[in-house]
């Protein structure tokens, strides 16, 4: 049989059922867009709560409407109706809907959209993307064990004509390295390319956006040969709008660090300038809009409290570490890590200055945090640097609260906190208030007005 074209054709006629493995910022909404775009798709997840809501027809994250998730779980249920209707009459003028049945004749007839915990849905599978997390461990370096642990599964379930997409970032050699090797261990002799299909696209999630989703932003894909390329792009073709084919897995898993890498160097200048500027008794963010009114050559980056979300406080320091597996030292990303780190303790410089102005202490003032999530209108505490600004000011004895119109509560990294409910009151109890996070739910000319310091870590009064 050639799988390649019987793949393509199962895919351009949305007969296929695929699983996507990790259903968190990436995944679900890539979940939801290839059950939109008319696949039959199941989520794998071991969080039995997400599993769960996803089932209820809820959405647990801000970028997926509940709507979408419970019409397509709707749609499902109506389906199966029809089934069994279908099954207790006859045609009777009624379409019957055919069961489901790969190319390896599995039996599961998937809903438009479900989820489990369950991994042996992936023998029923024709294509799978994994997108599970990639932290760093605590000596800084890359902890891939979660692509690990997701690619000894599919190589459970590994069966002729299925296709992988590795999605989590990653350091280049990972596809190769890691998914192949395992998948030729347990692939009775089948060939990538030819039994099986393998490819790495990284996911470009920018959480609070709705200008640009997972459907229209475009999308690199590497394949490890060029069958896998061609077949893994009628894969995504039919939820993605522009896909950009790169010569291999490794092309393709270079350009997602470099982006970050991108991100975080020019934030890390952005942040020096802070500094400089600070030295030399300047205002950085006048010298910031006057450089950016340069029509050409210059981009705009912004400093901060520091780095926080997914991407760019880790991604680059997996190309730095691979580097130095290869004796060369990545400067620019390591310098720009140092500087970005450091900033949090910055800030706390600049309260503990604050309050010291006026004749108080750190140690026992009260302090309001505003905004604890890692960027604006978002719920996403991953690496925020409010959270290290808290965690500095408690160190040094100060009583801290937080307000943020997103995270009414939180349990996050051995941290546990619950918002203060009257924000009114808590600005004007407050000591010091650290604007942390720049949500537009806020009113900034109120907050200035009732603070009796402010120390605004984003500019915005």
């Amino acid at each position: 049989m050639n799988y390649q074209t019987t793949m393509i054709d199962r895919f351009n006629r949305r007969e296929a059922h695929v699983a996507v493995i990790g259903l968190g910022y990436v995944g679900l909404p890539l979940a939801v867009a290839f059950a939109e775009a008319g696949y039959c798709v199941t989520g794998i997840d071991l969080d039995a709560r997400k599993v769960d809501a996803i089932n209820r027809g809820e959405s647990y994250i801000e970028d997926v409407p509940a709507a979408a998730v419970a019409a397509l779980v709707l749609e499902a249920e109506r389906e199966r109706a029809g089934e069994r209707e279908s099954e207790r009459w006859g045609d009777g003028g009624m379409t019957t809907l055919q069961p489901y049945s790969s190319i390896n004749s599995h039996p599961y007839r998937p809903k438009r959209l479900a989820a489990t915990t369950d991994f042996s849905v992936l023998a029923s599978c024709d294509a799978v993307s994994i997108c599970v997390p990639t932290p760093l461990n605590k000596t800084g370096d890359p902890d891939v064990s979660y692509i690990a642990s997701a690619a000894e599964q599919v190589a459970r379930h590994l069966h002729p004509g299925m296709v992988i997409v590795l999605e989590s970032t990653t350091y280049p050699g990972t596809t190769r390295e890691m998914l192949l090797a395992q998948f030729a261990d347990n692939a009775q002799g089948w060939r990538v390319g030819e039994e099986f299909f393998l490819a790495f696209s990284p996911e470009r999630v920018d959480p609070g956006r709705t200008d640009w989703t997972t459907h229209n932003t475009p999308k690199v894909i590497g394949g490890v040969t060029p069958a896998c390329l061609s077949v893994a792009t009628a894969y995504y073709s039919a939820a993605i709008e522009t896909l950009v084919p790169v010569s291999s897995p490794e092309a393709a898993e270079m350009t997602k660090l470099f982006e970050n890498t991108f991100r975080s160097v020019n934030i890390g200048l952005a942040n020096e300038l802070l500094l400089m500027c600070d030295k030399l008794g300047l205002d950085a963010w006048e010298i910031l809009s006057a450089a950016a009114t340069k029509p050409f050559g210059f981009m705009k980056f912004t400093p901060g409290p520091g780095l926080g979300g997914h991407c760019i406080p880790i991604d680059p320091l997996y190309l730095s570490w691979k580097m130095r597996t290869l004796a060369y030292t990545a400067r620019f990303i390591e310098l720009a890590s140092e500087i970005n780190t450091e900033m949090p303790r910055y800030w706390v410089q600049k309260v503990q200055d604050a309050l010291n102005d006026v004749g108080k202490a750190v140690k026992g003032s009260r302090i309001l945090v505003l905004g604890v999530a890692y960027k604006k209108n978002v719920s996403d505490l991953r690496e925020s640097p409010a959270l290290d600004i808290i965690h500095l000011l408690e160190e040094k004895g100060a009583h801290v609260a937080y307000h943020d119109p997103h995270v009414p509560s939180f349990q996050y990294d051995g941290m546990e906190m619950v918002g203060v409910a009257d924000l009114g009151a808590a600005l004007v109890e407050a000591d010091c208030v650290v604007i942390a996070t720049d949500h537009d739910a806020y009113d900034w000319t109120g907050v200035r007005q009732k603070s009796r310091l402010l120390v605004d870590t984003r500019h915005v009064v």
